[in-house]
């Protein structure tokens, strides 16, 4: 596929600043006061300057912290196009809002859901979750169909992984199924369609407030 050879061009050296800082990956950054005329940059995050690709030691920090991962990839055989935002109260806990859009030539749809991600913090950059979540499926026909627009129940299930490049910036890999709840025309029994959807993106961490491990 065109767009993962295309991330991954832009990924490579991004990977390998990583790695050249593998070996003191582990160590924290000494942050001083902020200073505006040291590289006249504003941070959202005032922790990371001058952090580089570095991680905290120990495991990772989730309690009170904001998530947005944009992504790209596939539900079914069409293209996917996502916007996930997620609230972790805890360490092993969170709550994400998540909107897809499947465009395709004829038809396009939207998949919008409510899940709960589940954790289980490791001392490593990689870090595993799973996921479960319902929401709607709304199919637009387009204008090839003379019909209206469908709405179906859906459940999604799967995991993930996240790769941190440091505290605030992760890869974040997923793989989904999203099974859709209808039925078939002139029958009265509901039947279940099940997509695979697989979502390749960023996600970016702000904490609120203090946090535990």
């Amino acid at each position: 596929m065109a767009w993962v050879i295309c991330w991954l061009a832009c990924m490579l050296p991004l990977w390998a600043h990583a790695a050249e800082a593998a070996a003191d990956s582990l160590a924290v950054a000494a942050v001083g006061p902020a200073d505006a005329d040291d590289d006249h940059l504003t941070y959202l995050v005032p922790e990371m300057k001058g952090a580089g690709w570095r991680v905290t030691e120990g495991t990772r920090q989730f309690q009170n912290s904001l998530a947005v991962s944009p992504a790209v990839g596939q539900l079914g055989n069409q293209d996917l196009f996502a916007l996930r935002i997620a609230y972790n109260p805890n360490s092993w806990l969170g709550y994400e809002a998540s909107l897809g859009h499947n465009a395709a030539s004829s038809l396009h749809a939207l998949i919008h859901t409510f899940n709960v991600i589940l954790r289980y913090p490791v001392a490593w950059r990689v870090q595993p979750y799973g996921t479960v979540g319902y929401g709607m499926m709304t199919v637009f026909p387009g204008n090839a169909i003379n019909a209206d627009p469908v709405t179906k129940n859906t459940v999604t299930y799967g995991g993930g992984l996240e790769f941190y490049m440091r505290d605030d910036i992760a890869i974040r890999g997923e793989l989904r199924a999203a099974t859709v709840f209808g039925q078939e025309l002139g029958q009265d029994d509901t039947v279940a369609y099940t997509y695979r959807e697989y979502t390749l993106g960023f996600a970016f961490y702000r904490h609120l407030g203090n946090n535990d491990r």
